[in-house]
């Protein structure tokens, strides 16, 4: 028998359509992903193929208020993820079983609404942290 090693490399492209300009990229801030809040199919691509778990950049995020961390904006929620704080920056992987991931959330910037990967309608000014324009170019 002949085992031979095997290498695969796979290149993901961050999809930011959504983003209009690079006006804000400097002010991303560094936050961590709560993973437990998310849901696969609902929040995040899940592994196949040998290839991560993968959230998709322009998602909503909050902050759970008890934790610190951050996960999906839910505008119905009542654990601090009904206050939007951002989009995540970039596509970001993680391995199954992982707890919680490094990220960067988008804070300012101009945003099409309409090229989000989930339905988003932003909430009002006092349930938000973020200084994102949105505008809708669909």
């Amino acid at each position: 028998m002949d085992i031979q090693p095997t290498t695969t490399e796979t290149t993901v492209t961050a999809d930011r359509r959504w983003l209009l300009s690079t006006y804000g990229t400097e002010t991303n801030k560094t936050i961590t992903l709560d993973l437990s809040q998310f849901t696969s199919g609902t929040n995040y691509t899940a592994a196949a193929n040998g290839l991560p778990n993968l959230i998709p950049s322009g998602t909503p995020l909050g902050k759970v208020t008890a934790s610190g961390l951050y996960g999906p904006y839910d505008s119905a929620a009542s654990d601090g993820t009904q206050v939007f704080a951002g989009l995540l920056e970039t596509e970001t992987a993680f391995n199954t079983g992982t707890t919680r991931v490094a990220a960067a959330l988008r804070i300012v910037g101009d945003i099409d609404v309409s090229k989000l990967p989930v339905a988003f309608t932003p909430p009002a000014a006092a349930n938000r942290t973020d200084h994102l324009v949105f505008s809708d170019l669909s």
